[in-house]
């Protein structure tokens, strides 16, 4: 009898312990360009917004265009003591359960903000050196552990325009001509690649993920654009397909489908991983739903859209 207790006692043990030290429910990353600080949130006071992360109940939030920039429904600036973002994202973000943020490097008002339920090491805030390598809107890299494992998380979002950037209004034109906003982004992804993967010489056998508004589409999609092949909007993921471990988690995980990230029927925001975690995932997906799926601005306030002009991306990964 007695020895029957031990091992029922035993087995109860392992059972306890197993249960404490496993994590059975996938680690779940979202990925969002909000358009200016969420513009459209702040008719109710973000509710729609912090009610629908919360269904989503992810683990780690990445969101591009994280200020506060404009008066709802207007293109009218917003005085810097009025905006309630970036300074407001600790208490946005402990409505849905996150309470660690961080900001990636930035030089104007369009930087990206992690918010997690775990605490975000800060290992690089990137803005370009400043001379011939400037990073427009920023990126960062920041490292979660999470069940004992290093994730690295870049984040980025590259110069939007057909021209080059840092050049005058004269000079517009002629940059478009000769493809000057693909260049400068291709110079972008080079730049940011080599501060943050390329920093690592066994990147390809950890856990990476880079994520963002690449404003550029990919050659992998070219059957559904058709674009001749040697056009320069392909320049930015040609590199990272071609110099980096970077897998493009929505292509491999769908070959076969195009799915339009923005309004229009264009893919500029990936999810990027190494090998080594994208054969955990579980699940990828372009969110479309009630909420998410932009609606052009009646007034047609510049290129505004309600609640946003992106659409996010959702990744479960079972580590």
């Amino acid at each position: 009898m007695k020895h029957s207790l031990a091992i029922l006692i035993a087995a109860t043990a392992i059972f306890i312990l197993s249960a404490c030290t496993s994590n059975p429910k996938p680690l779940k990353v979202l990925y969002w360009n909000i358009q200016n600080g969420m513009w459209d949130g702040q008719t109710d006071n973000y509710e729609r917004f912090t009610d629908w992360v919360q269904h989503q109940n992810p683990d780690i939030c990445v969101w591009c265009e994280s200020v506060t920039l404009y008066y709802t429904n207007t293109a009218e600036s917003m005085p810097q003591e009025e905006r309630y973002l970036p300074d407001g994202w600790m208490e946005l973000a402990a409505r849905y359960g996150h309470q660690y943020v961080y900001m990636g490097g930035h030089r104007d008002d369009y930087p990206q903000v992690i918010t997690s339920k775990y605490p975000i090491e800060n290992v690089k805030r990137i803005v370009g050196n400043g001379q011939d390598s400037v990073v427009t809107h920023g990126a960062g890299w920041a490292r979660i552990k999470y069940n004992g494992k290093d994730l690295n998380i870049v984040t980025l979002h590259t110069w939007p325009q057909k021209y080059s950037f840092g050049i005058t209004k004269a000079q517009r034109d002629s940059s478009k001509a000769v493809s000057g906003g693909d260049r400068y982004r291709r110079m972008e992804m080079e730049y940011i690649c080599k501060e943050t993967v390329g920093e690592s010489s066994n990147a390809a056998q950890e856990y990476w993920m880079m994520m963002g508004d690449f404003n550029a589409k990919s050659r992998v999609d070219n059957w559904f654009y058709k674009w001749p092949e040697d056009t320069t909007a392909f320049l930015v993921h040609d590199y990272i397909h071609s110099k980096t471990p970077y897998i493009d988690v929505i292509k491999e995980t769908y070959p076969d489908k195009f799915f339009t990230t923005t309004g229009g029927k264009t893919r500029i925001d990936f999810f990027y991983c190494t090998a080594p975690l994208y054969k955990k995932i579980t699940r990828a997906e372009v969110i479309s739903d009630d909420y998410t799926t932009p609606v052009r601005n009646e007034q047609k306030i510049s290129n505004f859209w309600h609640p946003s002009d992106h659409r996010p991306i959702l990744v479960e990964i079972e580590l």
